[in-house]
C-alpha cells in the first residue's frame, strides 16, 4: 500500500481504536489527533459544521437512538455530548466511530440495564439510585468506560447517595382469593385484603375512607387493615382492590415489586395468595 494522507489517517485511525478497546482511561487529549480528520465513520445523520473552537466537525441534530446491550434508548445529542471529554462526547461528536445494529440503531456492547443511571447523570448531573441499589462496582465500571468524570468521582464519594436522615417506608398489600372452578365468569367464594404498614395515618385513612367495605377491621397491634368478604363476583374484588392501589400510590407510594402465591387447590376451587409491596422515602422527625 502507498502512502498518503488517507493511509496516515486510517493508520491513526486503527492504532487510536485499539488504545480506545484496551479499556485504560483517556482524554480528550488523546483523542484530538484525529479531530481534525473528519474520516469515513462520521454518523450518517451528521453535518458538517463549525465547532465553537474554530475546529470542522460532524455535528447530528436529530434525536439518538442507542442499543445497549439490547436494550434501547432514545434522547438527544445534547444530552450525549454534555461531557465532551467523554466517550460518548466523542463518538456523537463525530470524532469516533460508531457502530449500527440492524435495525440502524448505534449500537454499544456494554451493560444495558445500568446504562439507564449513566443517561439520568447526563440529564441532570445528578446521580439518583435505588435505596436497595447493590451493583456499585458494575456501575463504577461503566462510568469508566464512558470516561464520564464527573460521574466517576461522584461513585468514588464517600458521602451517602441519600440523606442520613430518610428512612423507607413499606405498604404490604395481600389479597388471598378462593375462586370457584366451575362459574362463568369466573366467581369469588370468599376474599381477604390486607394491608400491613406502620404507617399509621395511611392505616386510619384506609378505614376512614373505604366506609362503604362494612366488613373490615383494623388491628393497630399488628399494624393492619383487613377487608373480608364474600361471596362476590370477581369484578367486585377486583374493583376494592385497584381504589385501594390508587389510594396508597396517592400517598406517595410507589411498587416496588409483585408475586403470586398458588395456596392450594381443591376439586371445587382454588387458592391464590397476590402479593404488592408498595415503598416511599421518609424524613425521621425527632421524638
Amino acid at each position: 500500500m502507498s502512502g498518503g494522507p488517507y493511509t496516515s489517517r486510517l493508520l491513526l485511525f486503527t492504532c487510536n481504536s485499539a488504545l480506545w478497546r484496551s479499556g485504560e482511561r483517556r482524554t480528550w487529549g488523546d483523542w484530538k489527533q484525529i479531530k481534525s480528520f473528519p474520516g469515513p465513520w462520521a454518523p450518517e445523520t451528521a453535518a458538517l459544521e463549525q465547532m465553537d473552537n474554530g475546529d470542522w466537525g460532524y455535528m447530528m441534530t436529530d434525536p439518538v437512538t442507542l442499543n445497549v446491550g439490547g436494550h434501547l434508548y432514545t434522547t438527544s445529542l445534547t444530552t450525549l455530548t454534555r461531557y465532551p471529554d467523554s466517550m460518548l462526547g466523542a463518538m456523537f461528536g463525530g470524532d469516533f466511530p460508531t457502530a449500527r445494529d440492524p435495525q440502524g440503531n448505534y449500537f454499544i456492547d456494554r451493560d444495558g440495564p445500568l446504562f439507564r443511571y449513566v443517561l439520568n447523570f447526563l440529564r441532570t448531573s445528578e446521580l439518583t439510585l435505588p435505596l436497595d441499589f447493590k451493583e456499585f462496582d458494575l456501575l463504577r465500571k461503566e462510568a469508566d468506560f464512558y470516561q464520564i468524570e464527573p460521574l466517576i468521582q461522584c461513585l468514588n464519594d464517600p458521602k451517602p447517595l441519600y440523606p442520613m436522615d430518610t428512612f423507607e417506608e413499606v405498604v404490604e398489600l395481600s389479597s388471598t382469593r378462593k375462586l370457584s372452578k366451575y362459574s362463568n365468569p369466573v366467581a369469588v367464594i370468599i376474599t381477604q385484603l390486607t394491608i400491613t404498614t406502620k404507617v399509621h395515618s395511611l392505616l386510619e385513612g384506609i378505614s376512614n375512607y373505604f366506609t362503604k367495605w362494612n366488613k373490615h377491621m383494623m388491628d393497630t397491634r399488628d399494624c393492619q387493615v383487613s377487608f373480608t368478604f364474600g361471596p362476590c363476583d370477581y369484578h367486585q374484588e377486583v374493583s376494592l382492590r385497584v381504589h385501594l392501589m390508587e389510594y396508597i400510590t396517592k400517598q406517595g407510594f410507589t411498587i416496588r415489586n409483585t408475586r403470586v402465591h398458588h395456596m392450594s387447590e381443591r376439586a371445587n376451587e382454588n387458592t391464590v395468595e397476590h402479593n404488592w409491596t408498595f415503598c416511599r422515602l421518609a424524613r425521621k422527625t425527632d421524638d
